[in-house]
C-alpha cells in the first residue's frame, strides 16, 4: 500500500518531492523518484512495505530502464502471474514482489494488463520507447487516482492534496461537483471537487501520449449484472457450496503478507465469515480481531463481535467511541479527506484503523458484501415503494409527507421515523431517482434553496440516470444492486476506508471484491440475493455451519454512528465560513432546527461539517458564475 504521484510538463524535482511528501502517511517506509528530463516525465512514490520488503522498492524498472512503474495496492494473484510470465521467458530480479509483475506484465500484455489482475490497485507505467504513460485503477475503486489534464500539462496522484502541491493545478471549486456532493453525500466519479481535476473511475485505464499530449480514458471492466439461469440451474445447495469455496479462496489470497495482519470484526455476517474462513486457513499464527463499540445500544455491535471472536478463538481488542472521542478525532480526520464525505462512519473507521495499527499493518474487511448481496434497507423498501407509487396520487402523497414530518424525532439507529421520511422523500420523484435521493443529504429542491438557484435533478443525478438506462438488467433489484456497487461502494464506502486506513498507514483488504466472487455475483439471479424480505439469502445459506446461527439471524445494524444526538452538542461553535454561491442563512436555519429538536437534519449537518473542514484547509473558491472547467 503506497502513494503515487507524477507529472509531465513544467516543473522539476522540487514539485515532485512536494507532491510525494503530501502522501507520506500513505507510505511512511520510504520514497523513490524517477525523472526523464528530456521527456519532462516525473514519477514519485511513497512506500508502505507489505510484500517483499527488501526487494519491492519503487519506481521499479525493467532491465534496460525503458519501463518505469509506480504502484499503489496489492496484486493477490501475483504468484500465478509471475509463474506464467517466467514460463514465457521473463526474468525476475526480486524475490516475490507483486510490483515486478506489472513491469513484465506490461511488456507481455500491454493495455490488457489490468484485466488479468486480481487485486486493488492504482498504478502508472511510463514506457519511454513508446513515449506514453499508462494509468489504471482496480475494478471497484479500492485505490484512488486523481488527475489533471490540459494543454501542455498532465499530472496525477493518489490524493487531491498531492496534486495541489504542483503550482499549475487549478484548485478552484467545481460548482456542479459541489452540488452533486449535497445530492449524493459524496462526489461521484469522474467528477472531483476541484475544477481542474478528475477522478479516474473504477475499472478504467487511461493512456497519455507524450508526442501529442492527448489523454484517452476507457473502461476495461464494469460491474454489470447479467443473470445466468444456467448458473441458477445448479440448484441452491450447489450454489451455496460454490460461494463458500470462492470466499474461502478469497480469504486465503488476502492472508499473504510479510507484516502482521488482523481482521476488522463487527459481529455481522460479512466480517464474521472472514474470521471463520481465516481460521479454517490455519495460518499457524494467532488471529487478531478489532472492533469499535458505542454507548448507544442501537448502534453498538461489540457484544456480537466478542461472541464471534470467542467462537473463532481470536485475540480480540475493542475501543469505544463516544462524544468525547468524536470531539478529539474530528479535527484530525475531516480536514484530511481532500473531498467532503457525508458519511459520519469515517470517524469509527478511523478510530478502528488507528487502534488496529498499534498491532498490525494489514487488516481484512467485509466491504462489498452489502452491495453484492443486497444487504441494505432500500432493497426491502422496493416492493412497498412500487405499490405505494401506483396507489397514491401526488396530492395525497404530499399530505402523507406532511404527516410524516410531524412524527416525533428519534435519534436511534435507522429509526422508523427516519426511514419513513427518507422513503417518502424518494417517492416524490420518478422511480429512476429513488436510490440516489434515498441516499441524499438533501433533495434537489433543498439544494436549489441552499444554492439560491433552481437545480435540475437530471443534472445532479446524471450518472445514476445513465446507469438506470444502460443497466445490465431491467429488474429493479438488479438495477439497485448496480447502483450501490457502481456508486455508493466506490465513492463512499471504499473512499472512506481508504482515507481512514491510509491516515494511519494501515492496509485494508476487501474479501468480497475478489474477482472470482464478483464474477459469481454478476451472474447470480437476484432471487438468490434478496428473497421474500430476506437479504443476503444465498450468502446466509453458504455460511450455515461456518459461523454461529445467531450471526445469520441477527438484525443488521451497519456501521452507523449516533450522529443525530451528537450534533446537538458538537461542535460547540458551528463552522460557518462563507462559501460563494451558498445561502449561509439556510444552512444556519437547519442547524437551529436540529439542535432545537424540531427536525432531524443529521445527514445535511454532517455533510456541512465535512465540507467546511475540507474547504478551510486547502481550497481557493472559484468566482461565482464561472462555469466548471472540465479537463
Amino acid at each position: 500500500m503506497c502513494g503515487i504521484a507524477g507529472f509531465v510538463g513544467e516543473g522539476g524535482r522540487g514539485e515532485l518531492e512536494a507532491m510525494t511528501t503530501a502522501l507520506a502517511h500513505r507510505g511512511p517506509d520510504g520514497a523513490g523518484f524517477f525523472v526523464d528530463q528530456a521527456a519532462a516525465v516525473h514519477l514519485g512514490h511513497r512506500r508502505l512495505a507489505i510484500i517483499d520488503i527488501a526487494g519491492g522498492r519503487q519506481p521499479m524498472a525493467n532491465a534496460d530502464g525503458t519501463i518505469q512503474v509506480i504502484f499503489n495496492g496489492e496484486i493477490y494473484n501475483f504468484r500465478e502471474l509471475r509463474a506464467e510470465l517466467a514460463a514465457s521467458g521473463h526474468v525476475f530480479k526480486s524475490d516475490h514482489s507483486d510490483t515486478e509483475v506489472l513491469v513484465h506484465g506490461w511488456t507481455e500484455w500491454g493495455e490488457n494488463l489490468p484485466i488479468r489482475l486480481n487485486g486493488m490497485f492504482a498504478f502508472a507505467i511510463y514506457d519511454a520507447l513508446k513515449r506514453r504513460i499508462f494509468l489504471a485503477r482496480d475494478r471497484f475503486g479500492e485505490k484512488p487516482l486523481y488527475y489533471v489534464h490540459r494543454t501542455g500539462f498532465f499530472a496525477f496522484a493518489s490524493e487531491l492534496s498531492a496534486l495541489g502541491r504542483h503550482g499549475l493545478v487549478d484548485r478552484s471549486i467545481n460548482p456542479l461537483a459541489l452540488q452533486k456532493f449535497f445530492a449524493w453525500g459524496f462526489i461521484p466519479a469522474p467528477s472531483a471537487l476541484w475544477s481542474g481535476a478528475r477522478k479516474l473511475p473504477a475499472g478504467h485505464a487511461a493512456m497519455f501520449a507524450l508526442a501529442t499530449g492527448e489523454l484517452n480514458c476507457r473502461a476495461y471492466w464494469q460491474f454489470r449484472i447479467e443473470p445466468d439461469e444456467e448458473l441458477a440451474a445448479k440448484g441452491e445447495a450447489a450454489l451455496a457450496e460454490e460461494l463458500r469455496s470462492l470466499l474461502a479462496a478469497a480469504v486465503r489470497r488476502r492472508l499473504v503478507s510479510d507484516v502482521p495482519l488482523g481482521i476488522f470484526l463487527s459481529g455481522g455476517i460479512d466480517s464474521s465469515s472472514i474470521l471463520a474462513f481465516a481460521r479454517q486457513a490455519d495460518t499457524g499464527g494467532n488471529l487478531k480481531t478489532f472492533t469499535i463499540g458505542f454507548d448507544d445500544p442501537s448502534f453498538d455491535e461489540s457484544a456480537a463481535a466478542h461472541e464471534m471472536a470467542n467462537f473463532a478463538a481470536s485475540t480480540h481488542a475493542e475501543e469505544r467511541l463516544d462524544v468525547a472521542a468524536m470531539c478529539r478525532i474530528m479535527p484530525e480526520v475531516l480536514p484530511r479527506l481532500d473531498e467532503p464525505l457525508g458519511d459520519p462512519s469515517i470517524l469509527p473507521t478511523f478510530l478502528l484503523a488507528r487502534f488496529a495499527r498499534q498491532q498490525v499493518t494489514v487488516a481484512l474487511s467485509g466491504d462489498g458484501g452489502d452491495e453484492l448481496f443486497a444487504g441494505y434497507d432500500p432493497f426491502k423498501a422496493l416492493t412497498p415503494a412500487r405499490l405505494y407509487s401506483r396507489l397514491v396520487g401526488r396530492g395525497l402523497h404530499r399530505g402523507v409527507r406532511r404527516l410524516a414530518d410531524i412524527l416525533p424525532i428519534s435519534t436511534r439507529n435507522m429509526s422508523l421515523d427516519l426511514k419513513l421520511r427518507r422513503t417518502l422523500r424518494g417517492l416524490s420523484y420518478p422511480q429512476k431517482l429513488w436510490n440516489p435521493i434515498w441516499l441524499a443529504p438533501i433533495d434537489p429542491q433543498e439544494i436549489g434553496e441552499l444554492f439560491a438557484s433552481p437545480v435540475r435533478a437530471d443534472d445532479l443525478y446524471s450518472e445514476a440516470l445513465d446507469l438506470w438506462e444502460n443497466a445490465g438488467s431491467t429488474n429493479i433489484v438488479d438495477r439497485t444492486l448496480e447502483f450501490f456497487t457502481r456508486f455508493y461502494l466506490q465513492d463512499d464506502i471504499l473512499t472512506k476506508v481508504d482515507r481512514a486506513t491510509m491516515m494511519v498507514s494501515l492496509e485494508s483488504r476487501a474479501i468480497f471484491l475478489d474477482n472470482d466472487v464478483a464474477e459469481f455475483c454478476r451472474h447470480l439471479p437476484h432471487r438468490f440475493k434478496y428473497r421474500r424480505g430476506v437479504r443476503k439469502y444465498l450468502l446466509k445459506k453458504a455460511l450455515a455451519g461456518v459461523v454461529p446461527e445467531p450471526v445469520l439471524s441477527r438484525r443488521k445494524k451497519g456501521f452507523g454512528v449516533p450522529i443525530g444526538v451528537w450534533l446537538k452538542k458538537v461542535p460547540a461553535e458551528v463552522p460557518m465560513q462563507p462559501l460563494p454561491g451558498l445561502d449561509m442563512s439556510w444552512a444556519s436555519l437547519k442547524w437551529r432546527e436540529h439542535r432545537d429538536g424540531r427536525a432531524d437534519h443529521r445527514q445535511f449537518l454532517w455533510s456541512w461539517l465535512s465540507l467546511q473542514a475540507v474547504y478551510s484547509v486547502s481550497i481557493t473558491v472559484a468566482q461565482p458564475g464561472i462555469r466548471p472547467q472540465i479537463a
